[in-house]
């Protein structure tokens, strides 16, 4: 499966879901049911990379990534950062999902799709301005991968580690 060389947003009638395989159940189900009706009810954005597809099929998705806005309270940051934020729940932006197909791991997705998200993030943020990026890892060697990239733990939760990157570092990243 070679991957195409740009995200585009999901559609359901030129990307194949049914046959992702991430090696997490989660993911592929999200893909493949939810993901679809999320951007329709207005909930989520989901971004993929297609494979390139013989001509007239579907493309396979080599990965993906989701995107919306939730809000954290304040209080769950570090209170070095505490001291300038109002004093009610803070907007953030969530990478609710990111996933590379199993015949495409091993190539370096991971972090191409990561940067991606991120840089829409940013993109994002110069229209909606959010305080942060959050990541919610399903595990401890998911919550590594986030953390070589500048993430660091927020709090624990519903046996996920919730993870965020300032949107002031992201913006030093991509300068």
């Amino acid at each position: 499966m070679k991957p195409e060389s740009r995200f585009v947003e999901l559609d359901k009638t030129r990307h194949e879901r049914t046959s992702f395989d991430s090696g997490r159940d989660a993911l592929n189900e999200f893909i493949r049911r939810s993901a679809a009706r999320h951007r329709e009810a207005g909930v989520s954005k989901t971004m993929v990379l297609p494979a390139q597809a013989a001509e007239g099929g579907k493309a396979d998705i080599c990965a993906y990534y989701t995107l919306s806005h939730t809000q954290i309270e304040r209080q769950t940051l570090p209170s070095t950062l505490v001291k300038k934020l109002p004093r009610y729940p803070v907007p953030v932006l969530l990478v609710a999902q990111l996933a590379v197909h199993k015949r495409t791991q091993g190539q370096g997705l991971g972090k191409v799709t990561l940067i991606r998200a991120l840089r829409h993030c940013l993109e994002i943020n110069a229209h909606l301005p959010s305080y942060a990026v959050i990541v919610d890892a399903l595990d401890e060697a998911v919550q590594g991968f986030y953390e070589q990239y500048g993430f660091q733990e927020l709090d624990r939760h519903n046996s996920q580690i919730r993870l965020f990157l300032p949107m002031k570092v992201l913006a030093k990243l991509f300068s």
